[in-house]
């Protein structure tokens, strides 16, 4: 699928580049295809393991925001680094400027508090590092974006042994689960009923992957949303001290704990292969013994604001 004819802005709200070079092929790949690149993003002013100090990177996102020339603002990489500058990130202004803002990993805290301040959809996707720089990107992912963006509706779908029967609807959510967890109690965690819940994480062993959900189930979260759809978990190392507790133990027990359906399966994570997902659109979730689908809408797109 050919990259829209959009402009498209770089932020580093998170880390820095690894490869600079990379980073410019990872441009020249968009700008051959049609897109206009706006790289706010200076490998100059990186700062210790982020993509600028605190100052610079807010800077960069309020900028591409304020740029009419921007129709989508996709992160650099993830890492660390928005926490540090949530507070002062005018989520107001975010919204109102249409833009579309794609990301996951450490990006999920900024989906959470644009949603939470100001209801506005944004697209748990993938980023310029490692999606765009590779010398064969996984064209699914990409291609994935470039179709939900254009709406006015997505649909992904996954197989999996042992999803239970359902068929439900709700307002879809979600992202990694160490950032979700850790916007518990603040007021960028948005109050979402009846939402489908997706959640991914990478090096989190399986302890720790059910000692969030259970946190998550102890906070009155999940007890009111209507699924949990749980994307990639790996990169974790078992030990002889864990006796047989493995991710398949933790998943029996909380499936048999948490008070909604817990589905397995969906292609999303800190993997190649990865499902693009609006966060804050309306999605219709149905799993048989075949699979599952979800298919999502009601959000924004490169057509409709």
């Amino acid at each position: 699928m050919k990259t829209p004819e959009i402009g498209i802005a770089i932020v580093a709200p998170g880390g820095y580049a690894p490869d600079e070079a990379a980073l410019a092929r990872g441009i020249a790949r968009l700008q051959a295809q049609g897109a206009t690149v706006h790289n706010y993003y200076d490998h100059a002013h990186r700062f210790q393991r982020f993509g600028g100090t605190d100052a610079g990177r807010l800077a960069q996102l309020h900028a591409a925001a304020a740029d009419p020339a921007v129709q989508v603002v996709i992160a650099l990489r993830g890492s660390y680094g928005i926490s540090r500058i949530l507070p002062d990130i005018d989520f107001s202004a975010m919204a109102d400027s249409g833009k579309l803002f794609v990301g996951y990993s450490d990006f999920t805290a900024f989906h959470m508090g644009l949603m939470a301040k100001t209801g506005r959809a944004s697209f748990a996707g993938p980023m310029i590092c490692d999606d765009f720089i590779r010398d064969e990107p996984e064209q699914f992912t990409l291609d994935q974006l470039w179709s939900c963006l254009a709406g006015p509706s997505h649909t992904v779908t996954g197989a999996s042994v042992g999803n239970p029967h359902v068929e439900l609807q709700g307002k879809l959510w979600g992202g990694n689960l160490a950032m979700l967890v850790h916007l518990l109690g603040t007021s960028y965690f948005p109050a979402i009923d009846g939402g489908i819940l997706f959640l991914e994480d990478v090096n989190e062993h399986p302890y720790r992957v059910e000692r969030m959900l259970l946190q998550l189930l102890h906070a009155g979260v999940l007890q009111r949303q209507q699924a949990v759809v749980l994307g990639d978990f790996s990169a974790y190392k078992l030990s002889p001290m864990d006796n047989g507790y493995d991710f398949d133990a933790m998943l029996a027990y909380v499936r048999e704990r948490l008070p909604v359906p817990v589905l397995t399966g969906l292609e999303f994570g800190h993997i190649r292969r990865r499902v693009t997902l609006p966060f804050g659109g309306h999605a219709q979730l149905r799993s048989d013994a075949s699979g599952f689908s979800l298919q999502v809408g009601d959000y924004p797109t490169l057509a409709r604001p």
